[in-house]
């Protein structure tokens, strides 16, 4: 018969394989340079991001001036992204950019900082609250939308072009929206001017997105409280040949009475 370990040769048992296993690690991570980054690309391809982060930035630490360095600061911000460590892949772009202003793949960095900070604009968590986003201050939407649109200024032929604009589509009409919001709580407040040039901003400077039409409905209405019934008409113009289905909306809102039966 068999006879049964006692716990404490069991315990030390699984002392020395675990010592044994940090060892291997240890020594994995004392690797040479080439040796280090294809563990870490390895990683980075079987999905293991948490993985491929501690061996990059590992590799980073201890040959920072290897050509396989340089690499692993481009990997870096990919594999910081897909593990959800969103501030972590910005802080990675932003250093990458600046570090290296005349690399070749600097349009990736712009295009992962423009991404980075786009998640969290728009998701199905939010389609499925009915989540109205333009109520919350759009500081990353302002950030995304800068860093593609730095991408688009400099590289207009990189992969990532297409991409970027499309996205920075949706930011344009995601900041429009924000703008409106503030403009309608002017307006419902009685500060007609503030959400005139609110509204009249939007215009300037996002001019043809969809959000454009609610802004000129705002318009309209503020030019109507300050009696400007002249600018109002011009406006109602506007709307009409830019976005009829808004312009039957906002004739039918001028034509329901003051007053209200309950």
């Amino acid at each position: 018969m068999l006879r049964r370990i006692p716990f404490r040769h069991a315990c030390l048992v699984l002392a020395l394989v675990l010592a044994g296993c940090a060892g291997d690690n240890e020594r994995e991570l004392q690797s040479g340079a080439e040796q280090l980054y294809g563990r870490a690309h390895a990683s980075m391809e079987s999905g293991n991001y948490r993985n491929a982060i501690t061996y990059y930035e590992a590799l980073e630490a201890r040959y920072p001036f290897s050509n396989q360095a340089k690499q692993a600061q481009l990997d870096l911000i990919y594999v910081y992204y897909k593990n959800g460590e969103r501030e972590s892949a910005i802080d990675a772009a932003t250093t990458f950019e600046r570090e290296n202003p005349t690399h070749p793949r600097v349009d990736y960095a712009l295009y992962m900082r423009g991404l980075a900070t786009f998640e969290g604009q728009a998701s199905w968590f939010h389609r499925m609250l009915r989540t109205d986003l333009s109520r919350r201050p759009p500081v990353r939407a302002r950030e995304s939308f800068s860093a593609f649109a730095q991408l688009l200024q400099r590289f207009p032929k990189s992969i990532y072009a297409a991409d970027a604009r499309q996205r920075m589509v949706f930011l344009r009409n995601r900041l429009a929206e924000h703008e409106n919001h503030v403009a309608r709580y002017y307006l419902e407040r009685g500060a007609w001017l503030a959400a005139l040039n609110r509204a009249d901003g939007v215009l300037r400077t996002y001019d043809g997105a969809p959000a454009v039409a609610e802004s000129l409905r705002i318009m309209i209405e503020a030019y109507r409280a300050l009696g400007m019934t002249d600018l109002a008409d011009s406006t109602r113009e506007v709307l009409a040949a830019s976005f009829p289905t808004a312009a039957v909306a906002q004739a039918k809102a001028e034509d329901e009475p003051w007053y209200r039966f309950w």
